[in-house]
């Protein structure tokens, strides 16, 4: 497939996730029952088309595949369970940058257990990126316990996250989108509806505005974000999906600036240029890593 129309759908897939902090904070609900319900109604839009087009792929799913793909849709819900639940003690911009350090994590791995070969261009990049991350989110942090709990809690996020992306870079190396992520987010929303149950959280008469939004959660950052970040996996280093969704937290910092009124400080636009040039060289490095290979 050329690299163009993965790039393309790729950055779909990056624009789609950016406004799920803005989402979850407009639903205002406890944060499990949050994280439950969508991946409950992600899961529900993406069996409907599995079982049409990949009945077949999905039912001769491996032992060994479906094993992987669970530990996978497990580390999925510990990500939107400990993400979700740092919106409400920290910031958008600074809970979205800590959620997105994941390529430091993904770059790591990809290296000791996929053996895959990060490229100095990438480490750069990688570098960047964190760089700017850090001058982004310098002028929101104010050191009170409650936000450093929800900074914790967003770096949790990322660690998960990019566990996750590296099962996925491995299990989509032989097995179809659609039935990976029809596995992973069932598992996801099995495992987040029973930690729901379990706490105790409120399931049932939510107000109309709540359930709204997280259905727009559930169908457009989960269902079409995700899932084109997933499928990108297949055609693209999970060290560099991680930083494409790099460029999250400045869109969602924008966002929050009319609809939430948070008012990011100055420092947004020389961060937010490193974490753009820094995808932009892990993207051109990989590119040039391709045609000499």
């Amino acid at each position: 497939m050329p690299r163009a129309v993965v790039y393309a759908w790729l950055a779909v897939g990056v624009a789609s996730v950016s406004a799920v902090a803005i989402f979850i904070r407009l639903a205002d609900t406890n944060p499990i029952t949050f994280a439950a319900y969508r991946m409950l109604m992600a899961a529900a839009i993406v069996v409907v088309p599995t079982l049409f087009r990949a009945r077949g792929e999905l039912f001769g799913l491996t032992r060994p595949d479906l094993l992987l793909l669970s530990v996978s849709g497990l580390l999925l819900a510990t990500h939107f369970a400990v993400w979700t639940a740092s919106l409400s003690l920290t910031s958008v911009a600074s809970s979205v940058l800590l959620v997105t350090m994941s390529p430091i994590f993904v770059a790591a791995g990809s290296l000791i257990f996929l053996r895959e070969r990060v490229r100095r261009m990438t480490i750069a990049a990688v570098a960047m990126s964190l760089v700017g991350g850090v001058i982004l989110a310098f002028g929101d942090l104010d050191g009170t316990d409650r936000r450093l709990l929800g900074d914790g809690l967003a770096l949790s996020g990322a660690v998960a996250v990019g566990a996750h992306l590296l099962i996925g870079r491995k299990a989509r190396r032989t097995v179809g989108n659609l039935p990976y992520i029809t596995v992973v987010y069932i598992t996801a929303a099995v495992a987040l509806l029973a930690g729901a149950l379990i706490s105790g959280a409120p399931m049932l008469g939510l107000p109309a505005e709540t359930y709204f939004w997280i259905f727009i959660t559930a169908l457009v950052p989960q269902a079409v974000g995700h899932s084109l970040l997933n499928w990108s996996l297949a055609h693209v280093s999970a060290t560099n999906v991680a930083l494409a969704v790099r460029a999250e937290p400045i869109v969602a910092t924008l966002v929050a600036i009319p609809v939430l009124g948070e008012t990011p400080s100055w420092m947004v636009i020389p961060g937010g240029a490193l974490i753009l040039l820094g995808v932009y060289l892990a993207l051109k490095g990989e590119v040039t890593g391709a045609a000499d290979a």
